[in-house]
């Protein structure tokens, strides 16, 4: 072998050396970065999947608060109705009284108005059904006053008072929209109690 072809040989095992060299920190660089990589990618899998949890979770308590909103809102919409369909209930049978009974409703009416007198206004149905002492049971009660012969037919139940531009609603309707909160206090003390 020629010296040419010894400086050749010895460059080409330096050379192959080098590559090889270069070869295996390019692989372990690769290696590095690949784990780096992989390390990150389970990170933010990890973050993900934690982010995914919470937000489900959040999902879930926003709907679970929803539902018990409408639950509750829906609650509250049947006891309204119940609680409604109670008082009309009240109002007929307070209406539909027999006469004596219903009557005798005015008279403690009366017994608690300001005004001591003026003009009774019925609807048509409880002026013809007027009982002949009424005006007597109504001066009992502390009230002087006398009947109009003109019906009211807006009444349902119960009596208006006019002395001159005072005018005294004790209609039944009137009363128990006057008294409503405390009328559904009772009535769903006794509906829901339970």
């Amino acid at each position: 072998m020629s010296s040419g072809e010894k400086i050749l040989s010895v460059i080409r095992a330096d050379s192959e050396q080098t590559i090889a060299q270069i070869q295996s920190e390019s692989e372990k660089k690769c290696r590095s970065i690949l784990t780096k990589a992989e390390e990150k990618a389970a990170e933010i899998r990890r973050n993900a999947e934690q982010k995914k949890a919470e937000q489900t979770a959040r999902l879930q308590k926003s709907y679970q608060s929803r539902r018990e909103l409408e639950k509750r809102n829906l609650l509250l919409k049947a006891k309204r109705t119940a609680i409604d369909q109670a008082v009309i209930s009240i109002l007929r049978d307070m209406e539909q009284l027999e006469t004596q009974a219903y009557f005798a409703l005015f008279y403690r009416l009366a017994a608690t108005l300001e005004v001591k007198e003026g003009v009774v206004v019925l609807n048509e149905a409880d002026l013809q059904r007027v009982p002949t002492d009424f005006v007597a049971q109504m001066a009992k009660s502390g009230l002087q006053v006398t009947v109009s012969p003109t019906p009211d037919n807006r009444i349902t139940g119960g009596f208006i008072l006019k002395n001159g531009d005072i005018e005294e609603n004790m209609t039944f309707a009137a009363l128990m929209a006057d008294r409503r909160e405390a009328v559904e206090d009772v009535i769903n003390r006794e509906l829901f109690a339970h």
